[in-house]
């Protein structure tokens, strides 16, 4: 492609860089920088200027002259996120250039903010900094901020034995068998499903045990969206079931009917594994699906 006869390209460059004095103040700031400390300058009427400045800008009154430490900390009270870092910043990801109104000081500073994502910027954030490894005396010597640690994340696991005893024994070996059991209360006359030892209402020690049918009613269900692995599909249906015979409802997933189609009353029956699959465990029942008998009218 031909170039532009009326474009004309300059470089211009100071070979060796480009050297000017700091003054007290600013070499002073920068001083401290390198040894990794943060200060700002009093002004006459007692406010605090980071960086410092020679002058106060809202009086123009030279400064006291009186270096105070401050920080390490800030909060920030305004950013920009820069997507598509360039090569003369800061960082080689993306970052948000902040003000920053660090601890003790009444102004704020510029610099950048790892933050991750710029959610984790809002106004009020607080920021910590950086240090560069090897401080030279340059506004770089505090390489960027981050955000203050507000949360952590730790491995957590955790190995236990869980062992069946008494009435949960006799009931899951039981289900094992394709048969529930469950307990009357001679005193309150109650039928409890899962087996139980002593009456949850009166107190009571429990003798009888007693086979239930493996049909029921459901009194009331939820239609859940989130997947499963024991759920027949999504949206699936997890629901309480008076099985007959029993006093108390038990929790099981329904299947074989659309969730639309489930409802309070339905009859429904338990879909047990094959018997040469089941184990003591309630993985035995799939799930309940209908019988398509009449449902029943729930008081």
């Amino acid at each position: 492609m031909p170039s532009d006869p009326l474009v004309a390209q300059h470089v211009l460059e100071f070979p060796g860089g480009y050297t000017r004095t700091t003054g007290p103040v600013i070499g002073r700031f920068l001083s401290e920088l390198r040894a990794r400390r943060i200060v700002g300058v009093r002004t006459a009427e007692g406010r605090v200027l980071v960086p410092p400045l020679e002058y106060d800008p809202a009086t123009g009154e030279p400064v006291t002259g009186e270096y105070v430490e401050v920080g390490p900390a800030g909060t920030v009270t305004a950013s920009a996120w820069v997507d598509e870092p360039l090569d003369g910043h800061p960082l080689d990801r993306p970052f948000a250039w902040a003000l920053i109104e660090l601890d003790g000081a009444d102004t704020a500073l510029v610099h950048a903010v790892d933050a991750g994502n710029p959610k984790a910027l809002a106004p009020g954030a607080r920021v910590w900094p950086v240090w560069s490894d090897r401080p030279t005396g340059h506004i770089t010597d505090l390489a960027h901020f981050v955000p203050e640690v507000t949360r952590i994340t730790s491995g957590v696991r955790v190995e236990y034995r869980l062992q069946a005893g008494g009435a949960l024994r006799v009931f899951l070996e039981g289900i094992a068998r394709g048969v529930f059991l469950g307990s009357r209360c001679d005193q309150c006359e109650k039928v409890y499903v899962p087996l139980r030892r002593s009456c949850p209402e009166c107190g009571g020690a429990i003798q009888e045990t007693r086979e239930i049918s493996d049909t029921g009613t459901i009194t009331t269900f939820a239609i859940n969206n989130l997947p499963d692995p024991r759920a027949p599909e999504v949206p699936f249906v997890s629901a309480y079931i008076l099985l007959d015979g029993a006093d108390i409802p038990m929790i099981a997933l329904i299947g074989g009917v659309p969730a639309h189609e489930v409802r309070q009353g339905m009859r429904v029956r338990a879909v047990w594994v094959p018997e040469s699959e089941r184990t003591a465990s309630m993985a035995n029942i799939r799930w309940f699906a209908p019988t398509g008998e009449p449902d029943v009218e729930l008081s």
